[in-house]
């Protein structure tokens, strides 16, 4: 047990001055008994007792109330539900593609929305961005509005690196939970071969990844995958646009885009995760269940003081109720 104010403890000091003030008044009063003559009258052993016990009473009842102006608090395991959802949002420009209508990024907007919007309170959702690079555009929070006005605001940029939004993500998560980063992924490059086991475990983050799927820049999603699952995260993939795919304008050259399912798909099952298409609302249904927090039993600090005050009041209200009954008086 531990005190925030532990100074006020010495107040606790009050207590055996209580103590000798009552033993002075009972002194007093024997003399006044005495002296007017009626001290003649003798009472037995058990009243005598129980003419002090409603002033023991009042003085445990003081004495909790003193312990209690120190701010106990003390370490107790409770349960909480907890989790940790990071929406990581490919937008390279093949997410301008209207294989799934308006756009592959609408979609994967409308999606996400539904998702956000059918998490419990107490989810701390963020969101990670990607194209050629990642950013993290938000870090969790129980902040629906701040969210969904993110979503709302990614639009389709230039090329992919899958690998680099999923280490953003993980970064973000290590970051969220106090541990310094992964890797450092301002500066990444081919790096495959620098993406050391990490340190760290956490089981109640998740990663939703939108995307089509399609990777043409390092690092190797597969490489970082593993990475989460040293992490213990586990990655959700959500499929957005069409196995044959749809040809697009990209900077004056004609580009044709699909949906790589089963990178996709390899992904999700390696981390323990599933996969899902953007386009089947059946199947996404599922993901609030997969999605779940995570029930864990975690030390927390409790403060005592509310709980010892009431106790005090309590006793207070015991030992009136027993000098009322027994002698007609409160004290």
């Amino acid at each position: 047990m531990s005190f925030i104010w532990s100074s006020l403890l010495g107040l606790l000091l009050l207590v055996p001055l209580l103590v000798l003030v009552y033993v002075l008044m009972q002194r007093k009063r024997r003399n006044i008994v005495a002296r007017s003559g009626f001290g003649l009258v003798q009472t037995s052993n058990t009243g005598d007792v129980r003419r002090h016990f409603p002033a023991l009473i009042f003085l445990f009842g003081v004495t909790i109330l003193l312990f209690s102006l120190a701010r106990p608090q003390a370490t107790v395991a409770l349960p909480k539900y907890e989790g940790t959802v990071i929406l990581v949002f490919d937008v390279s420009g093949s997410m301008a593609a209207e294989d799934i209508e308006p756009t592959r990024m609408e979609a994967a907007k409308a999606v996400a929305t539904d998702f956000v919007d059918g998490q419990p309170a107490d989810v701390r959702i963020g969101v990670v961005a990607f194209s050629d690079g990642g950013l993290s555009v938000q870090s969790p929070d129980v902040n629906r509005e701040g969210t969904l006005a993110t979503i709302e605001r990614l639009v389709p940029r230039r090329g992919t690196s899958l690998g680099n939004g999923v280490l953003v993500a993980l970064n973000t998560i290590a970051v969220d939970a106090g541990d310094p980063p992964i890797i450092d992924t301002s500066n990444l490059s081919t790096a495959d071969d620098e993406l050391a086991a990490p340190q760290g475990w956490y089981p109640s983050a998740v990663i939703v990844l939108f995307s089509d799927g399609e990777s043409n820049a390092p690092p190797d999603p597969l490489t970082v995958t593993d990475l989460a699952v040293d992490l213990g995260v586990r990655i959700y993939t959500i499929g957005v646009g069409s196995k044959e795919g749809i040809t697009i304008e990209v900077e004056g050259m004609n580009i044709h885009t699909q949906m790589d399912d089963a990178l996709l798909s390899q992904i999700a099952e390696t981390s323990g995760g599933q996969f899902y298409f953007a386009g089947d609302k059946t199947e996404l249904r599922k993901i609030y269940n997969d999605l779940e927090p995570t029930l864990s039993i975690k030390p927390e600090d409790l403060e005592l003081t509310s709980l010892l005050a009431g106790l005090s009041i309590l006793v207070f209200l015991l030992g009136g109720a027993l000098s009322l009954l027994w002698f007609g008086r409160v004290l």
